[in-house]
C-alpha cells in the first residue's frame, strides 16, 4: 500500500478510533524502511511517483514480538486493576 492508502485502511480497520495523518505517518514509514522493517517499490504514474510499502519477513517477526509484549503488558495491567483487594486503602 502507499501512504494515503495506509491511513485510510487503519481508519477503516479501527472504525475511526485511530486516524493517522499523513504528516505523522511518513516519518514512521521512512524509519521503518531504514530499519529494514519495510520494503518499498516506486511506481511512476505520469510525472508523479507513488511509493508502495510492504512488510519484510523481519518486519513480521518484529510485529509479532511487539504484539506479544503489548499483550503481556495488558495482561499485567488487568491483574493490577481487576485486583479484588484494593492495592491502597485510605485511612
Amino acid at each position: 500500500m502507499y501512504g494515503y492508502e495506509i491511513t485510510q485502511k487503519v481508519k477503516e480497520i479501527t472504525k475511526g478510533k485511530i486516524d493517522i495523518s499523513e504528516g505523522a505517518l511518513y516519518p514512521i514509514l521512512h524509519r521503518l524502511e531504514a530499519d529494514k522493517i519495510l520494503d518499498t517499490k516506486k511506481v511512476y504514474i505520469g510525472k508523479r511517483v507513488r511509493k508502495y510499502y510492504k512488510i519484510t519477513n523481519s518486519g513480521k517477526k518484529a510485529a509479532q514480538k511487539i504484539t506479544a509484549e503489548l499483550n503481556d503488558f495488558i495482561g499485567t495491567l488487568s491483574l493490577i486493576f481487576n485486583e479484588k483487594k484494593p492495592l491502597y486503602e485510605a485511612d
